[in-house]
């Protein structure tokens, strides 16, 4: 193990797989605590069991982030705890459907922007006093193309992370004389569940693992981080 992130709290969403499990595991290997966030148990605890083995160590969450309560309470139980939040990585995401916007179906579409936008503001709610407790907050957010470019039938998922990107570079403005640093990602084609179900014809071996985006994360958790209301193509 390394130490660009030892005694480091860090909190991630949608980390049972995909681009949240590389991070998860990266941070790990770097001295963090990882604290993960997900609905699948059993992903978690597989995740678990790599970042133990490796000799890290993490808390598990299991949670839907539609459950706004749930992640308020997460708030307190980390101050509880920890007293301080060092890093947000805000990755988890629902695809929902690909469907001409005016054929979305109604409740899906309120899924879709609660779990991809809703939630990330409920977090930043409930975690913003504890990232200020860091001597270098750092939040992430992970994007995506969709967001910058106008794609036919990505409906509800784009739109939730056009606002995603939109309150980020909000927040970051409001941040821009504090400790806090407040980053965005769009990890491009990468080969995660989500891309899977978007482009199913696609061979999953012509795009991008996961784990080669660790490096632009470390760089943007790292206390000596000072970019502040970027959005990074990886």
């Amino acid at each position: 193990m390394a130490d660009l992130l030892k005694k480091r709290i860090a909190l991630i969403t949608g980390a049972s797989r995909g681009i949240g499990s590389a991070i998860a595991k990266g941070f790990a290997a770097e001295g963090a605590h990882v604290i993960l966030v997900a609905r699948t148990v059993g992903g978690l605890e597989e995740v678990d069991d790599e970042i133990q083995a490796a000799g890290g160590s993490a808390s598990l969450v299991p949670m839907d982030l539609k459950d706004f309560p749930a992640i308020d309470r997460l708030g307190a139980s980390i101050h509880e705890r920890w007293g301080k939040l060092d890093i947000l990585v805000a990755n988890g995401s629902m695809l929902g459907q690909l469907t001409p916007i005016h054929q979305y179906d109604p409740i899906l579409w309120d899924e879709v922007i609660a779990v991809n936008l809703t939630a990330n503001q409920r977090l930043l709610r409930s975690k913003d006093p504890l990232l200020r407790k860091s001597n270098a907050g750092r939040v992430i957010f992970v994007s995506s193309g969709t967001a910058q470019t106008a794609r036919p039938f990505w409906g509800a998922y784009a739109v939730s992370k056009a606002g995603l990107e939109t309150m980020a570079r909000s927040y970051a403005a409001e941040n821009a004389n504090s400790k806090l640093k407040i980053n965005i990602v769009n990890p491009g084609a990468t080969r995660t569940n989500i891309r899977a179900a978007a482009y199913p014809g696609e061979d999953p071996k012509t795009v991008k693992a996961p784990k080669t985006l660790v490096p632009l994360f470390l760089e943007l958790a790292s206390p000596a981080c000072l970019r502040n209301g970027d959005l990074i193509k990886a």
